[in-house]
């Protein structure tokens, strides 16, 4: 099961919320049954204040007919009197509400009955007025007794109720809370530990490759996280890093072997050639014959031209104008000597100021000349130019190499499926941790080189 970082980081939390809910939830159950304790303790009070409601009323209507009966006289105010008592009789008896042993006994629809058989609008005989109310209130203290025994137990069995209500919430609501506290503490303890010791690990691989220690970091066999994933993508990072390097060693292990083969050149070979070179020259001023001294002169030409094209070798292989005058110096410097001639392409020079300030090494001076020399050679070549221009500038902390020229351009294809060349200056920029484009020129036609290095 993949559990992401935030869900590990979040877990301890949601389990505190989950309890918590859970204790909230058994507290309104709790509440709900308490409550309708309360209702039927409410409808008990309502019944026992309509109780004696009615049973006042039933006195005092009692009284006023046995009177108006005993004097056979029935005045107005006292016939309205009458009527007035009997309805809030049977408003009284109307706000009776069942409850317990009330809602199966049918006492209370009998009550009610009995109290319609009290109405004074039948004008019933006294003897039969002093049964109905005879028989009216013992069902009345009937069920007056039983709500009153009713209220009692329901008042202790209340108290009761609160008291352990009381107690059973305490002790619920702490354990739940000593749980709670007790697995967020364990469940965060144990992810946090988890992470920290998977982090401490990707923190020490990140340091090892920081101090030049390119050994490749374990990788996980199956993504469980974003950790997982920081982890092989930390893996991968360090073997392409190692290729990098191994190129880059390749590049620098080539530059000192060719720098070798120009001083080799320089101290044994040219040497030689300058030595034969002053010996022919010496020869020629001696000798009087013309046609000896016509072959020597032809043989001094030819030498010049050996030694010239010598030079021109030890130069390629390894410009020392790149060692004495720096990279800018280089590259203009090749173009006076090799670029600038009727029958090549006109060019425009720019070079920063700001470049010479630049504390580049050796490598990358030399990999950025080849890239330099490499894509004035493919203008030249290739473009069907007449017109390039080269820049060599700094902005904000990059350094920015632009060939630009109104040839012929170049596909997407021939970008990606090119030769020998641009290879070359992929692998260069890539040992120098540089970017290179192709894109089209500013001109109406042609194309665009650009490197970019971060300094």
């Amino acid at each position: 099961m993949r559990i992401t970082v935030k869900q590990q980081v979040l877990l301890a939390p949601a389990t505190i919320l989950v309890l918590l809910v859970l204790l909230l939830v058994f507290m309104q159950c709790t509440y709900w049954n308490l409550s309708a304790k309360r209702q039927e303790a409410k409808a008990i009070g309502t019944t026992f204040i309509a109780l004696a409601e009615a049973d006042m009323a039933a006195r005092r209507l009692h009284l006023l007919l046995r009177s108006m009966q005993h004097t056979g006289m029935a005045p107005p105010e006292d016939m309205a009197l009458v009527s007035d008592l009997y309805e809030r009789l049977l408003d009284a008896i109307g706000r009776l509400k069942p409850f317990g042993p009330l809602k199966e006994s049918g006492q209370i629809p009998q009550l009610i009955n009995l109290a319609e058989d009290l109405n004074p609008a039948d004008s019933p005989q006294p003897e039969e007025t002093a049964e109905f109310f005879a028989r009216f209130r013992t069902e009345l203290s009937a069920i007056f007794n039983i709500t009153q025994i009713h209220r009692n137990r329901l008042r202790l069995a209340h108290e009761q109720d609160i008291t352990q209500l009381v107690e059973r919430t305490a002790l619920v609501s702490m354990s739940v809370l000593v749980l709670a506290i007790l697995l967020g503490l364990f469940i965060s303890g144990y992810f946090s530990r988890r992470i920290l010791n998977r982090i401490q690990s990707l923190s020490r691989n990140a340091v090892q490759i920081a101090d030049g220690k390119l050994e490749i970091p374990p990788a996980p066999d199956h993504i469980r996280d974003e950790l997982d994933t920081l982890a092989i993508s930390i893996n991968r990072m360090t073997k392409r890093l190692i290729r990098v390097v191994g190129t880059e060693k390749l590049l620098e292990g080539a530059e000192e072997e060719r720098r070798r083969i120009a001083m080799d050149l320089h101290d044994q070979s040219l040497s030689d050639l300058s030595t034969i070179l002053r010996g022919l020259q010496n020869l020629s001023v001696e000798t009087t014959d013309k046609v000896l001294q016509g072959k020597t002169e032809k043989l001094e030409e030819d030498l010049e031209r050996a030694i010239a094209n010598l030079r021109d070798i030890m130069n390629n292989l390894h410009p020392q104008t790149l060692d004495i005058l720096g990279l800018g110096a280089a590259i203009e410097a090749h173009l006076e000597q090799y670029c600038y001639a009727d029958n090549l392409p006109e060019y425009h020079l720019y070079i920063d100021p700001q470049v010479s300030d630049l504390n580049l090494d050796r490598l990358k001076q030399l990999a950025l000349y080849r890239i330099a020399i490499e894509s004035i050679q493919n203008i030249i070549k290739h473009a069907a130019a007449s017109r390039y221009e080269i820049n060599l500038e700094v902005r904000e902390k990059m350094l920015i190499f632009s060939a630009e020229d109104n040839g012929i351009g170049m596909s997407g294809l021939e970008k990606q499926d090119s030769g020998r060349g641009l290879n070359n200056i992929r692998e260069r920029a890539k040992a120098i941790s540089a970017e290179v484009t192709w894109k089209p020129s500013r001109f109406s036609s042609g194309t665009r080189f650009e490197l970019t290095l971060r300094t």
